[in-house]
């Protein structure tokens, strides 16, 4: 088939876009090569030569309307990541990931084309703090914590019931999504609008919520991406990873290997059509427990500095239920923790590695988004 990938040159369209053209299928990359991403905005060197390449920008729809051109099925993988820069980048995340999002879908709808599936990545962003159960309340869903709780370094979330503390489960894609962020909220927009335009003009669509996705070629240079490029970023300089909260708080990390996966079985089944599905390995791992996996693989003695600090917005727990993508789809995660950060870690030894986490504290301290 003809597919398009739009953010194809990124992290997880680059892997995205190899299996694809390794099942035989004919591929077109649409990407702007951001600089945050790719620093200096070059074209990486990973990018797969048998794949055609346009660079360009979701915001210009012409050039965005060629590419669609011919093409049976998209993956919209393009977007601005990071939960704390959109909160002062607003008009830049709310355009390349909403109205991005409605150039693609204004295509589709109004002028001519192939285009029998459209699969576009969400976030598990979208769900604010995760599910819970209080012990005497049953299920419950909690809001943000506050900033006098987290000011008086109780990390915990609270059942709004009772005000008891609550253990956290396992979060289906029924959660009420609590819109935390302006990131979260360009990604609701995006897996919104792409199910109800695909629904109104019987265009087979699919939603992916993703967890935490890890893996090589994602980007050590930016200090928005991923925890776990983060961390390995910080160790490589020589640096203490920083660690908010205790390190306690917990998510849901996910081979990018697993995600492709995800993606393809996707293009590939009928059942999918219409749906919205959390892509996670339904695992709860916390933040300092991959601070520590990192350093002892990378064989340094290098603690995490536990800051007591909060980021405003930030969730306590968030890790996946996948028995709607199991069931449905038959999906398994494959790649364990340690088995992706060691692979990881082997792609980062020849990987341009540019700290810049203390700049990102800094403007997020300057924000006001730091507590």
């Amino acid at each position: 088939m003809n597919i398009l990938v739009t953010g194809g040159a990124g992290f997880i369209g680059s892997f995205l876009t190899d299996e694809l053209i390794k099942a035989g299928h004919r591929v077109r990359i649409y990407d702007n090569i951001e600089p945050q991403v790719h620093p200096g905005g070059k074209v990486p060197d990973y990018l797969n030569p048998d794949a055609e390449f346009i660079r360009n920008d979701v915001l210009n729809i012409d050039a965005l309307a060629a590419a669609v051109a011919g093409i049976e099925v998209i993956f919209h993988l393009a977007a601005m990541v990071g939960v704390g820069q959109s909160m002062y980048q607003i008009r830049r995340y709310m355009e390349v990931n909403t109205l991005g999002t409605a150039n693609l879908l204004d295509i589709l709808v109004n002028r001519k084309n192939s285009v029998r599936k459209l699969i576009v990545a969400s976030s598990m962003s979208t769900y604010g703090e995760g599910a819970y159960r209080c012990p005497d309340c049953g299920s419950v869903s909690p809001p943000l914590r506050t900033e006098e709780q987290m000011a008086r370094q109780e990390w915990e979330v609270h059942c709004p019931n009772c005000g008891k503390t609550a253990q956290p489960l396992p979060t289906p894609e029924s959660k009420i999504q609590e819109i935390n962020s302006i990131y979260a909220l360009s990604k609701k927009d995006q897996e919104d609008m792409v199910i109800n335009i695909g629904k109104t003009y019987r265009i087979p669509v699919v939603a992916f919520r993703y967890f935490n996705v890890f893996g090589p070629r994602q980007s050590l240079s930016n200090p928005y991406t991923g925890v776990a490029a983060i961390f390995l970023s910080r160790l490589k300089n020589g640096h203490r990873p920083l660690v908010f909260e205790d390190g306690l708080q917990s998510r849901d990390f996910i081979s990018v290997h697993d995600i492709s996966r995800a993606n393809i079985m996707a293009m590939e089944k009928d059942d999918a059509n219409y749906r919205i599905y959390n892509v996670g390995a339904g695992r709860q791992i916390t933040v300092l427990e991959i601070a520590e996996t990192l350093n002892r693989l990378l064989g340094l003695d290098i603690e995490p500095e536990i800051t007591g600090k909060f980021r405003k917005g930030d969730v306590r727990h968030c890790f996946a239920d996948i028995t709607r993508i199991k069931t449905e789809l038959g999906f398994e995660p494959r790649v364990s923790p340690e088995e992706g950060m060691k692979e990881l870690i082997e792609w980062s030894r020849t990987a341009e590695s540019e700290d810049k986490v203390d700049q990102a504290t800094r403007e997020l301290v300057d924000k006001g988004l730091v507590g």
